[in-house]
């Protein structure tokens, strides 16, 4: 959940989930940006801003061989891509509409000649080759295919803008769920139903107040924290599923403080990456490691940085000394917003001596059959370089574990070694956002994957079960001043 999302995305769709001090419902993505900021599209940009220190002195684009330069139709996502040498157009495309999405700028690289760079003003990156086109953050590549010209649509395509006709702007609404949304019969909606209940109420002098509350109607019966909508002022939507919360900063910084005076007995851990990190060690030999989220970590927020900041946190973390006497780690994610689902590979690498299958990955790809998907995309965990600890894990979750918080927690299921769930099933949202700009120019956002176990199992809805069930951060909870999931957790380590 790049959470590059999230918690942030863009229009191919990168991970971006609900990091602390998001809006409820929101992704805040790997930079754990705040609303409707924080929401990043995979190919979300202006044309001016950081990225434009890509250009040469001169203020030229980077010279540099043909490469993947073309117009590129990405499998599912719902994209088409104009590559330049220098620049790259996103154009959002349905059987009925084709607008112009987000344009990127191309960085210069040392890379191979035949993968160029691109950068959003957010400092997302995208790498594309001919065939495919990467997302930093994100796991997995995005399979293309190249067409001769832009279709004829897209070369008509207007700029999405306020005077859009209140009817063109739900017409794209209801076609973008309709040929992307993977999920309409495991949530019981009849999307056609849906449509022909609520059109009729929509005309040319629809007011935006109006439109928006008919979108919301929609939109409340799926119970999905990876779909939003928002105007890009004050209208807001997203919720969560019945009977959880999304991580907010409050919620954060109220259990921090609780798990210090209750689990730790006190003791106060050791803090990193802007808070989002911190690990403790505890009595008779155990550990306890806790992320609110797999981004948020720095605060310039692009995944090299990220990625450098949690390197070097799990260096500080597991020493050749402690993973050497560790008895069993208690790794909490009740309250994490998600991020970058690479990120989780990336600790999930240091719990483990041999490679193994974390999860596959695949998009919806045909806008009339929701059954049917691209070829599941498998993905490993690969053990880490330095020290590891292979012993018993503990993980705890709960219903604001959300998108890459839910991903990390996937990849560990089939980890060599004893690894015990405990607390309450995770959200239920694992898809990258894929964003889409509607006519009206509000910012839609709604998942179009599915992250598979080996037998093609997905944990979209109800979320990932646990082994033992325990109550999580409830009234009950704070008030008998216990911590039911830390305690269970204790008992099915080994002590020293």
């Amino acid at each position: 959940m790049t959470d590059t999302g999230a918690d942030t995305d863009t229009g191919t769709g990168a991970r971006v989930d609900a990091g602390a001090g998001a809006r409820p419902g929101t992704r805040t993505g790997t930079h754990r940006r705040a609303a409707a900021a924080a929401l990043l599209l995979a190919l979300t940009v202006a044309t001016a801003g950081p990225a434009a220190a890509a250009t040469t002195t001169a203020g030229r684009s980077p010279a540099g061989p043909v490469g993947p330069v073309g117009i590129w139709r990405l499998d599912g996502y719902g994209t088409v891509l104009r590559v330049d040498s220098g620049r790259l157009q996103e154009y959002q495309v349905t059987g009925i509409s084709c607008l112009p999405g987000p344009s990127a700028l191309r960085v210069p690289d040392s890379g191979s000649p035949a993968a160029f760079r691109y950068a959003t003003e957010d400092r997302e990156v995208l790498t594309v080759r001919r065939g495919s086109v990467h997302v930093e953050g994100s796991v997995g590549d995005r399979a293309t295919h190249r067409l001769a010209s832009l279709p004829e649509r897209c070369r008509e395509a207007q700029e999405p803008g306020p005077a859009a006709d209140p009817v063109a702007t739900f017409d794209v609404f209801w076609q973008s769920f309709a040929e992307n949304y993977p999920f309409f019969a495991a949530k019981g909606v009849d999307w056609n139903a849906v449509r022909a209940s609520h059109r009729p109420r929509v005309h040319a002098g629809t007011t935006e107040d109006e439109l928006f509350a008919v979108f919301k109607e929609m939109l409340a019966p799926l119970h999905d924290a990876h779909v939003r909508l928002s105007d890009g002022g004050d209208r807001f939507f997203g919720e969560v599923r019945p009977g959880t919360v999304m991580p907010t900063l409050e919620l954060e910084t109220r259990v921090k403080a609780y798990i210090q005076e209750v689990a730790l007995g006190g003791r106060a851990p050791q803090e990193f990456a802007q808070g989002r990190i911190s690990y403790a060690d505890l009595p008779d030999g155990r550990g306890y490691l806790r992320l609110s989220g797999f981004g948020g970590y720095t605060e310039s927020g692009d995944f090299a940085s990220e990625s450098a900041e949690l390197d070097r946190v799990l260096e500080s973390v597991f020493t050749a000394e402690r993973t050497a006497r560790l008895r069993g780690l208690v790794i909490d994610l009740r309250i994490n917003g998600g991020g970058s689902d690479e990120l989780g590979l990336r600790l999930a690498g240091r719990l483990t001596d041999r490679p193994y299958f974390a999860y596959a990955k695949r998009v919806r790809n045909d806008p009339d059959d929701a059954t049917r998907f691209t070829r599941p995309q498998p993905l490993y965990v690969q053990p880490a370089r330095g020290p590891r600890f292979t012993g018993p894990v503990a993980v705890l979750t709960g219903g604001s574990t959300v998108s890459a918080g839910e991903t990390f927690t996937q990849a560990l299921l089939e980890r060599p070694g004893r690894t015990v769930r405990i607390g309450e099933p995770t959200q239920g949202v694992f898809s990258d956002v894929l964003g889409r700009t509607l006519p009206n120019g509000w910012e839609l956002g709604l998942p179009n994957e599915q992250f598979l176990t080996r037998t093609g199992k997905t944990f979209d809805g109800p979320g990932i079960p646990v082994d033992v069930t325990t109550p999580v951060f409830t009234q009950e909870e704070f008030d008998a001043h216990r911590d039911s999931a830390f305690t269970a957790a204790l008992r099915r380590l080994p002590r020293a």
